[in-house]
């Protein structure tokens, strides 16, 4: 994945609800609203070192379920077919409404459009 924040935040999306509260809440604080770990330290009245333990531990776990599951990784590579699929449907349409005219090319290339979109929702 692009870097390290891309890739938690991902994590987190997908797996952040098998998380405990607390991690969830460091890991959210840390990654998403971008606090230290002295700044989450200091309002849980713990160590740095224990924050810092809160969150490896969240990561490991997270990254644990997706090396097993392989979720996010059929979503990346959904998402990259899906964006194919649309640029080629888009061509269609374009070679079709300049050389063709044909009303059922252009009205199927618009339902492959259509779906390939609901399908990234």
């Amino acid at each position: 994945m692009k870097n390290q924040t891309y890739r938690m935040a991902m994590l987190f999306d997908f797996y952040g609800e098998l998380l405990t509260e607390r991690q969830r809440e460091f890991f959210d604080l840390y990654y998403n609203e971008d606090l230290s770990l002295a700044e989450i330290a200091e309002n849980a009245g713990i160590s740095r070192q224990g924050v810092r333990d809160v969150i490896v531990r969240a990561e490991a776990a997270m990254q644990e379920v997706e090396d097993k599951t392989g979720i996010i990784k059929r979503f990346l590579s959904r998402n990259a077919h899906l964006e194919a699929i649309l640029k080629a449907a888009g061509e269609i349409r374009t070679i079709n409404y300049r050389y063709y005219e044909d009303r059922h090319l252009a009205e199927l290339a618009e339902r492959i459009q259509r779906e390939a979109s609901a399908l990234k929702e």
